[in-house]
This record gives structure tokens, sequence and C-alpha cells, in this order.
């Protein structure tokens, strides 16, 4: 019974609540400042990820970038690689019959 009173209570509130905050977010006058700083907060990641990169490269270490062409190239060779095996697995097969 007391549970009962409780979540009923708890559920009300609950829906009261979302209809408020649903309400709020959809406001432009709390959109436009979220929108805003979330612009700004954007603008100072990619600033200092720029100059993360170029400390990287003035100290003579491969940035994130190098590192992904580098992995591109090694997976294309291993796939080249794999490739060349089977053809030599095939070639070999094909003499022993």
């Amino acid at each position: 019974m007391i549970w009962e009173t409780w979540k009923k209570g708890f559920d009300t509130w609950e829906q009261k609540t979302a209809e408020l905050m649903e309400s709020m977010l959809k406001s432009p006058a709390v959109l436009q400042p979220m929108g805003s700083m979330l612009t700004a907060t954007m603008k100072v990641k990619t600033a200092t990820d720029k100059a993360i990169g170029n400390w990287w490269e003035l100290m003579g270490l491969p940035t994130r970038r190098d590192q992904e062409r580098t992995l591109h190239a090694l997976n294309q060779l291993n796939s080249r690689l794999i490739d060349l095996e089977e053809k030599l697995a095939d070639l070999n097969a094909a003499k022993k019959h």
C-alpha cells in the first residue's frame, strides 16, 4: 500500500519533470547559448589538436594522421601477401596433381 502510493507519486513527479525538461530543452533561450558553447568548445578542441600535432611534428614524431597512413599501407601490404600466399598454394597444389 505504501509502495503503491510512493510509486504513483514518483511516476507523477517523473512525468511532470520530463515535460518541464522537454519544454526547456526545446526553448531557443536554452538552445542558442548551448549551441554557441558547443561551437566554442569545438573551436578550442580543433586549435588544441592542431597545436599538439604541430608539437609532435616539431619533435620529429609521427602524428596520428601519419600513423593512420602507415597502418593503412601495412594493411594493404598484408592483403597482398595473403593473396600471393594463396596463389602460391594454388600453384603448388596444381603441380602435385
